[in-house]
């Protein structure tokens, strides 16, 4: 009967992008509320979806639509959620609106403005992303998943490529030509589960868990399909895309990139991999728990070496991936849950950050840690307080939300699934568990230079940040070799006074942004049967643990 919810979810912003498309002109005056209309509506649907849903049977697909797509290969339009997709679903409509919040109310001011370059493309390209990331988790056809899954590498691309910063055209081509690369080979994994089972219908492979399919076969297809999801997650060592894309992304690129578009490969694992490959899974689950500490332990390491905050946010996602990905490879109950609440807790204490990231560097022009020379919290103390709140949330701090989804991977760890070496996955725990810790320290490295300490006072820098340069009332790229060298320790690459940058600390477009992940990461942390309750039942079914 709400079949409608899941079509409209993904029509409202493809037409809200189709428009721009075919009536360039029309809306050049209302820009600035136009992507705010049009994801506020679809931030509304999925509030719907949420309160429509039916909380006695999460296991079960609700919302269904099955129609002939394309009927002489047998491939059709399949949409549907249940309680894995549902929460993926409503942090991707929350965060993309809130981009255009965070853009659109922010006045002209630096990147966090909406007078940038190209603003009509900008909101094209918001819009046609926000496509692909719904349509991720609404999919129940391994074609269709596929081609959701794709379409949203195109819109990051130009989003890193034509708003990011000095290095964009190296970061947007390395982030294009590994996850295209990574897709390739999980195409060939999907299209071989297709030629063994002769059907691409998710719900009735994951009915099936593997009937039918050789174990060689589903190693192969695990591995396959595997590496393609491990590319966009990303997972140690195939992660070197994600802390180029990051530094040099915009704000918004930054937040859905590590809010949405890294938890569309850990959905993958969930959604296709363990459900549909349970012998695969099996066979391959010791070394998906290898990877998955080797990059909570490298990305801790890499943190506390960084001296860029949008860089070391960068890589502080590669270890809290490493958690998600461990617990898929504890193939439990306890261990899934933790990585799928992990996958949400992320989503949110990782878009404040990188929205944080992005405030700091318009104010200072600079994002490297030595050159904001501390002192935050008593220049800018809200400022100051709502990036030391989003940091212990990130290092797991118990009653925020970070805690609760590495604790239960770390337990999952501690028992791992019958026919897994234990010895094996209690080493990992300890890993992981030193891993944690690790996070602690690079998180209190970070606040001890940025928010405490006396402030510094020196000129701010005149120009705009990253290589924009104000002509004709909008904002546009200089390349990057016409823009003068300045050395980060000369004086026009310093801080200024608080006062004479920014008197109101947090504006208002920003306490707006960010007021809704605080109030998430607080309300999830102290109270996480809300999330728990919604993935149990499924991964219990999808683990064949109930029928």
């Amino acid at each position: 009967m709400m079949g409608w919810i899941p079509v409209a979810l993904l029509a409202v912003p493809l037409l809200g992008a189709l428009l721009l498309l075919l009536a360039p002109r029309t809306f050049r005056d209302v820009l600035r509320t136009y992507g705010l209309i049009f994801s506020g509506v679809t931030l509304a649907l999925s509030l719907i979806l949420l309160a429509a849903f039916d909380y006695g049977g999460p296991a079960r697909m609700q919302f269904e639509l099955d129609l002939p797509w394309i009927p002489g290969l047998g491939l059709r339009l399949h949409l549907g959620v249940d309680g894995i997709s549902l929460p993926l679903i409503v942090l991707t409509t929350l965060l993309t609106f809130l981009c255009f919040v965070y853009l659109c109310w922010g006045g002209a001011r630096g990147t966090s403005g909406f007078m940038s370059a190209r603003p009509r493309a900008l909101v094209f390209t918001l819009l046609v992303l926000e496509v692909g990331m719904i349509g991720t988790f609404l999919a129940l056809d391994l074609l269709l998943f596929f081609v959701f899954f794709e379409i949203v590498l195109i819109p990051m691309y130009f989003l890193i490529g034509i708003w990011g910063g000095q290095g964009r055209r190296a970061a947007s081509i390395k982030f294009i030509l590994y996850t295209l690369l990574g897709s390739v080979v999980m195409l060939l994994g999907l299209l071989l589960v297709w030629a063994q089972t002769g059907t691409l219908d998710i719900e009735a492979l994951s009915a099936a868990h593997g009937a039918g399919m050789p174990r060689s076969i589903q190693i192969l297809a695990f591995v396959a399909i595997g590496i393609g999801l491990a590319v966009k997650t990303p997972m140690w060592p195939l992660h070197t895309w994600l802390p180029d894309a990051h530094t040099e992304a915009p704000t918004t690129g930054s937040v859905l990139l590590a809010g949405v578009l890294l938890k569309m490969g850990t959905y993958g694992f969930a959604r296709i991999a363990i459900p549909v490959l349970p012998e695969g899974a099996a066979a391959v689950a010791p070394w998906l728990g290898a990877f998955a500490v080797v990059g909570i332990v490298y990305g801790a390491l890499a943190c506390l070496a960084q001296r860029d905050l949008k860089r070391m946010i960068a890589y502080s996602s590669v270890g809290h991936m490493g958690f998600v990905l461990l617990g898929f490879a504890t193939l439990t109950p306890v261990g899934i849950n933790g990585a799928l609440f992990a996958n949400v807790a992320h989503g949110l204490i990782t878009g404040l950050l990188f929205f944080l990231a992005g405030a700091i560097k318009d104010r200072y022009h600079t994002s490297e840690m030595p050159v904001l020379g501390g002192g935050m919290l008593a220049t800018m103390p809200r400022l100051g307080s709502v990036l030391t709140f989003a940091s212990i949330a990130s290092l797991g701090l118990p009653g925020l939300a970070g805690f609760w989804g590495e604790m239960l991977a770390l337990f999952g760890a501690f028992q791992p699934a019958d026919g897994l070496p234990r010895g094996l996955f209690l080493t990992y725990m300890v890993i992981g568990g030193l891993g944690a810790v690790l996070t602690a320290a690079y998180f209190l490295v970070m606040l001890s230079r940025v928010t405490h300490g006396r402030p510094r006072t020196a000129t701010a820098d005149p120009r705009p940040p990253d290589d924009l340069v104000p002509l004709d009332d909008h904002l546009v790229h200089e390349p990057p070799d016409e823009r003068p060298v300045v050395s980060l320790d000369s004086p026009a690459r310093r801080p200024a006074a608080v006062a004479t940058l920014d008197p109101d600390d947090i504006q208002r477009h920003e306490l707006l942004a960010w007021t809704p992940l605080v109030v998430l990461i607080l309300l999830f942390g102290l109270w996480p049967g809300l999330l728990l309750s919604l993935t149990t039942p499924p991964v219990q079914t999808l683990l064949g643990v109930i029928s």
